[in-house]
């Protein structure tokens, strides 16, 4: 299998006018951050969990040429906005494209998509059909995805494993018996906003210490804020089995 990170960032804290804080005016392309957002490939097939405002921009980036899927952690708009560029796959391949959500996110995309659900379609739209996560595990072709329950404050949100690898994001609690389905990994990713306490996200300090916590070989931090610093001196203080994950960066798992 393996993972690019599409996107390792953050709308929190990001201003509306142009920032010129060190981090956005950074020369070193790890400072680049789009909205954050993972592609896999595996076993002959390709997914993507999340589809932000940025995600024409990332699969053109990525130079993807296929997509079976996309997989949903919740219904905030940096999360989901760049649903409708999977027309493109609609047109390339003549096929319909799975989108997997819980009850919530389905609710979000049939109200910010409704042209998708129209009985009059447009010539064009993107042509999706929609499965629903609940809390067993799911296959995707020949993947299986092990959903876990986390809170964005008092939000739900869907973190997912795959084999010895999982993908945690906008998250700032994880119940017990959840922290459960993510021990014995070799690979997580963990959202790691900012230093200063954040109402629904992970700081760095707790993104450290609950990776330590589960007893994940490797992390790699993403959604991270410019607020949280640059790259290089942010990487600096990390033990050695964590560091900031990147836009562009691959694992091969």
């Amino acid at each position: 299998m393996k993972v690019t990170f599409l996107g390792t960032g953050t709308s929190q804290g990001v201003p509306i006018i142009a920032c010129d804080c060190d981090v956005c005016v950074s020369g070193n392309e790890k400072d680049k951050r789009l909205r954050s957002s993972i592609l896999i490939e595996d076993q002959g097939s390709t997914f993507v969990i999340d589809s932000g405002p940025d995600f024409r921009q990332q699969l053109l980036r990525a130079k993807t040429k296929n997509l079976d899927a996309v997989i949903f952690t919740h219904e905030h708009k940096d999360h989901i906005a760049g649903l409708d560029e999977v027309k493109a796959f609609n047109y390339l391949h003549k096929k319909r494209v799975d989108v997997w959500a819980d009850k919530n996110v389905e609710a979000a995309i049939r109200r910010e998509f409704a042209y998708i659900f129209s009985d009059e379609k447009y010539p064009g739209i993107p042509e999706i059909d929609l499965h629903e996560i609940g809390n067993e595990p799911f296959t995707i072709n020949k993947t299986t995805f092990i959903p876990i329950d986390v809170l964005h404050y008092r939000l739900p949100v869907k973190a997912f494993r795959i084999n010895n690898f999982a993908y945690v994001t906008d998250a700032n609690h994880i119940a017990d018996h959840e922290k459960e389905k993510l021990k014995g990994l070799d690979y997580l990713v963990l959202n790691a906003l900012r230093r200063e306490k954040h109402i629904s996200h992970f700081t760095l300090q707790e993104a450290i210490e609950l990776s330590q916590e589960l007893g994940a070989k490797q992390t790699y931090f993403t959604h991270l804020s410019h607020q949280l610093g640059k790259h290089d001196d942010v990487s600096k203080e990390l033990p050695t089995n964590i560091c900031l994950a990147f836009d562009g960066l691959q694992i091969e798992i």
